[in-house]
């Protein structure tokens, strides 16, 4: 008799069950999730789509690098998805009618929102056109890129005059940057595993800067993308290039930078003869590396274990000579520019996802009497929402009681289903204010 057959795939006991799953206290369910989205899909242009790419790109891995946009797709599908995949964040791209760029930053799942307008950009390709020696490559997106922020908290002294932005709205643009990316922890991050570095520079006003050069420049960032370099220094180019090739035959890479030692009847010829293909001790500053600094690494390689009388025999050498720095090297630290750029330019800030009361606004200043009516506007719409909230609820109560006993629903059970339906309103995704505030 032939063993009966069990379904594994799609039934009790399958191995893509609750058991592989990521549980909701997981350090990675903590960890910040984007979504870099196309507002109108195809209708921003080929270049704004481009410039989707390459910030999907900067923001791995973190981020859904393979999402498809339809022109049908609206911010509730977006929304309604975030949750159960765990997103954090929305970078929204969109193209106004006028021809202005647009970027929203979302905070999930009940905001505040940051409305940027993208002054300049540059994408990736362009970067890579304009550099000598342009990097490319796979291993530096497997990790989360280290955030610098310059420039963001302004002191008393410059705010002296008139303050671009409110001091809490600095606090809260910071905030919500810092949480893009995970937190980094000097004594559990392993170094090996910080391979880029996201600049975003905010510009400050200059002190002699007029009243329509502070309108113009009020809020402006600058983000830029680098990938982290290290080399060997107090090496020769030689010796450079012999470690170069060594690396490369271990790892089974391309020869054609192989140095070519045919010629020559010792290796001694190729690193100390100045005409050995110009690779020489030419000059004092050759074995430099340009670079902006120099650190100091512990060796990763493996050593051999050393029994006990050989250990100390190396000891005993190592404090004769003195030698306090066994283990480590020193190594050149260079940034490569990676792309894309961008110049942001904040124009509003507003609560809830992309509709809610507008915190600051670049362009409309309104007095106290206007703030306070607005106030009481927002206020209203609390009471409404919490009502309909109320009555909801009880409408749900009463069908509950009405099932468990047997009894039909005063309001007949489609009209009771219709009501529970038509309020329904989950709170923080209301979006009833923004076209009162503009």
């Amino acid at each position: 008799m032939a063993r009966r057959r069990h379904k594994k795939r799609t039934h009790i006991g399958a191995h893509n069950g609750p058991s592989n799953t990521v549980s909701a206290n997981s350090s990675a369910s903590r960890s910040p999730k984007t979504m870099v989205i196309r507002v109108g899909a195809s209708e921003i242009g080929s270049s704004v789509g481009q410039l989707v790419k390459d910030v999907r790109r900067m923001m791995e891995p973190g981020t859904a690098s393979r999402l498809k946009e339809r022109k049908s797709n609206r911010l509730r599908d977006y929304t309604t998805m975030a949750g159960p995949l765990g997103v954090s964040h929305l970078l929204l791209f969109s193209k106004a009618p006028t021809g202005n760029t647009n970027l929203r930053l979302a905070l999930l799942p009940r905001g505040p929102t940051l409305h940027f307008r993208i002054e300049k950009y540059s994408l990736c390709k362009d970067v890579q056109k304009v550099l000598r020696h342009a990097k490319s490559g796979e291993k530096e997106y497997l990790s989360p890129p280290l955030l610098v922020m310059n420039n963001f908290m302004t002191s008393n002294v410059d705010n002296a005059s008139k303050p671009a932005v409110p001091k809490h709205l600095e606090t809260l643009s910071t905030t919500i940057f810092q949480s893009l990316f995970p937190p980094i922890s000097p004594q559990s991050t392993p170094l090996s595993s910080i391979r880029r570095v996201l600049l975003l520079n905010r510009e400050l006003r200059k002190p002699e800067a007029t009243a329509s050069d502070a309108e113009n420049h009020q809020y402006v960032l600058n983000v830029r993308h680098y990938a982290i370099v290290t080399k060997p220094t107090g090496l020769s180019k030689g010796v450079r290039r012999i470690s170069a090739a060594e690396r490369a035959l271990k790892e089974r890479r391309s020869k054609k930078n192989m140095p070519n030692l045919g010629k020559l009847a010792d290796v001694a010829d190729y690193i100390l003869d100045p005409s050995a293909a110009s690779n020489g001790f030419t000059s004092g500053s050759e074995s430099e590396v340009e670079t902006d600094a120099e650190v100091e690494v512990m060796d990763t390689h493996r050593e051999k274990v050393h029994s006990k009388d050989q250990a100390d025999v190396a000891h005993a050498s190592d404090t004769k000579h003195q030698h306090h720095d066994r283990g480590t090297h020193k190594r050149a630290v260079k940034l490569v520019e990676l792309g894309p750029r961008m110049k942001l330019r904040m124009t509003k800030a507003e609560e809830g996802v992309c509709g809610g009361k507008v915190m600051w606004h670049e362009y409309m200043h309104k007095s106290e009497a206007e703030l306070q009516d607005m106030e009481r506007i927002w206020e209203a719409r609390k009471r409404e929402k919490a009502e309909r909230k109320r009555v909801q609820k009880e409408n749900v109560e009463r069908r509950k009681r009405a099932t468990a006993s047997g009894a039909k629903s005063v309001d007949g059970p489609e009209e009771a289903l219709a009501e529970d339906n038509s309020d329904f309103d989950s709170e923080g995704w209301d979006s009833a204010g923004s076209e009162a505030e503009g």
